[in-house]
């Protein structure tokens, strides 16, 4: 078991609290928060161990757990690493992309392992399909929240487009040529609603919308490529697969084919994954522990995050031009 200590009790802190907890891959040393009243709060509703000094809980553990807000994630990040502690860190990785760079350069140099807190990428609805999504080449994202004051210090890209922008960067094997970007404050200091199209060297193209001020929530995202539509709802945890396949010769009655105008047949059938209930929080918080313990790369890494946060900051700049 990994001794593991948790920087900020907010929220998701609880959260990440409650499961380090109940893991079996950790031990929980305790947790730190810089609000007195909140931490004494949640040691006393938790029986959680409470750090009223920062550096004493990053000593007594081998990994730090920070879910700080985004602005304080570099320094906690820094401390951790020159003190040798792998790390598990919220997203957006930092707040900049010269504060990534610099985690990445620090992590190799004190052979530090880190993750980033994309849990997206262990939704089971998405881990049900992501081994059939094969070179896309249009993918349509949505991810629309009611509005919620908790989260509106950032701008409504990293605060939930981040997650589609990971999510695509993970299936699409090609490098970023071009976005192209729009972005509205409806309510907040920074845009609530945004719209990006990304547009990738080998002709891909996802076309991402976000918004923070919706009636309702949606987090759904679709992927077309040759002979195939794979539809993901992150938020219901549900699937849908449909390919095309050559139309056999001799067609069932309830076969479904198509024709296109060069006289070409398809056949279109439906598969249906399995989808293994999981808590997506709990499992990259314990997939970290086994890239530790098995000395293995961390399925969401320090440059994967890095990646995504330079792409969510290149669709804000857009906003600009």
């Amino acid at each position: 078991m990994l001794k593991v200590g948790v920087l900020g009790a907010g929220h998701l802190g609880k959260i990440h609290l409650r499961l380090l907890n109940q893991s079996d891959k950790y031990e929980l040393v305790g947790f730190y928060d810089p609000d007195e009243i909140n931490a004494k709060k949640v040691a006393a509703e938790f029986g959680y161990t409470h750090y009223d000094n920062i550096n004493n809980l990053i000593d007594a553990v081998e990994v730090v757990d920070i879910v700080t807000p985004t602005l304080s994630h570099f320094d906690c990040a820094k401390k951790a690493i020159e003190k040798g502690r792998h790390i598990f860190i919220e997203k957006p990785i930092t707040n900049t992309l010269e504060e990534a760079e610099q985690l990445l350069v620090l992590s190799k140099k004190h052979g530090v392992k880190g993750q980033v807190g994309h849990v997206e990428r262990f939704n089971p609805a998405f881990l049900a399909v992501k081994g059939k999504i094969e070179n896309p080449m249009f993918i349509e994202t949505h991810r629309l929240a009611e509005f919620n004051p908790r989260g509106t210090d950032v701008p409504v890209v990293l605060d939930l487009m981040i997650h589609d922008i990971d999510a695509i960067l993970s299936v699409v094997p090609s490098e970023v040529e071009k976005i192209n970007a729009s972005g509205v404050s409806v309510i907040s200091q920074s845009p609530d609603i945004a719209n990006a199209r990304i547009q990738f060297k080998n002709g891909c193209v996802a076309n991402l919308t976000s918004s923070r001020i919706s009636l309702k929530n949606m987090r759904k995202s679709r992927f077309f490529q040759r002979d195939a539509y794979i539809s993901v709802d992150f938020l219901e945890k549900k699937v849908e697969v449909v390919k095309m396949k050559d139309a056999p010769e001799n067609p069932g009655d309830f076969d479904m084919i198509l024709q296109n105008a060069e006289g070409d047949k398809k056949q279109i059938y439906f598969e249906n994954p399995e989808i293994d209930v999981n808590n997506a929080i709990l499992d990259e918080l314990e997939t970290f522990a086994d890239a530790i313990n098995n000395d293995t790369t961390p399925i969401v890494s320090l440059e994967q995050g890095t990646n995504a946060l330079r792409v969510a900051l290149q669709i804000i700049e857009s906003f600009e031009n």
